[in-house]
């Protein structure tokens, strides 16, 4: 715990002051009919561990990849991911971003032991037309998951302050469609599904999960039967889901629709410890 506290304290990973550089906030983008240009979004993530990619590649993404081609998603079956678990997500044109987001990212928990279960569709908001998902879900309950909810909520109050406005993907057409409790966090936090403190208590919006498909086509009638069909398919495939050990958290930048584009920093659950990933070793040095 003591060569935990170091590389965190190191790093400045306890300390939220990062959010005092951020740029204003601007919200104007959630009175407007069309979605906000997208610049940069980054997020922390857990990455999937390789024995959970390596049961989705040999059950699940081979079958789903032809799936898509023949409903005619090309770009839903080739958009590049990094299979995780979003903890939470923010919007800055900033590149100094990921770093104050390192500054500021509160510690870490322990390794978190999940179980990822039920594959199943959704959409950014009923009838907003897209983005849309195939999601596969996590099991929500045991220590695990406890703590990775407790960790959305600290996390979101520590980066939330460094975005620069709401995420595209949830204003326009999906911020129309929204209800009012998702419409006041996208106006508090710039983002829905997330954990907040509210009158002292900790209000649970946050929906852990990691995606499959992501798309912006319209999700129409055939579309909505389509991923009905996928989810039935893959949740008889894996009845069971998937046992396993989340053991890092990383610092990403994602693509308008939540897609992990490219991994900046890696932090270690169990000692602290944190990668620079472009140069695989420590951060700051």
């Amino acid at each position: 715990m003591i060569k935990r506290a170091l590389h965190l304290a190191a790093f400045g990973l306890l300390s939220t002051s990062a959010a005092d550089a951020a740029a204003p906030i601007d919200n104007s983008a959630l009175d407007k009919p069309e979605f906000r240009a997208h610049k940069a979004t980054y997020g922390v993530v857990y990455r999937l561990p390789q024995e959970v990619n390596a049961i989705l590649d040999a059950k699940v993404n081979g079958a789903l990849k032809e799936d898509l081609l023949k409903l005619g998603l090309k770009t839903e079956a080739e958009t590049p991911n990094m299979p995780h678990v979003t903890v939470v997500h923010i919007h800055s044109a900033d590149p100094a971003t990921p770093a104050r987001m390192l500054k500021a990212l509160p510690k870490p928990p322990a390794p978190l032991r999940l179980t990822l279960k039920t594959f199943y569709p959704t959409e950014a908001a009923k009838g907003a037309g897209h983005p849309w998902w195939l999601d596969l879900g996590v099991v929500k309950s045991g220590q695990g998951f406890e703590d990775m909810m407790r960790y959305n909520t600290v996390a979101t109050a520590a980066l939330a302050p460094l975005r620069d406005g709401p995420l595209p993907r949830v204003t326009g057409p999906v911020y129309a469609k929204m209800g009012d409790a998702g419409k006041d966090l996208v106006k508090t936090m710039g983002v829905s599904g997330v954990n907040i403190m509210q009158d002292g208590k900790e209000v649970r919006a946050h929906n852990p999960h990691t995606t499959l498909v992501y798309s912006m086509a319209p999700y129409d009638a055939r579309l909505q039967d389509a991923m009905k069909q996928e989810s039935d398919k893959f949740n008889a495939v894996l009845p069971d889901g998937i046992d396993t050990t989340f053991k890092d958290v990383s610092i990403v930048e994602i693509g308008f629709a939540g897609n992990v584009v490219r991994e900046i920093y890696r932090v270690s659950l169990e000692d602290g410890s944190v990668i620079d990933v472009a140069t695989g070793k420590p951060a700051g040095s």
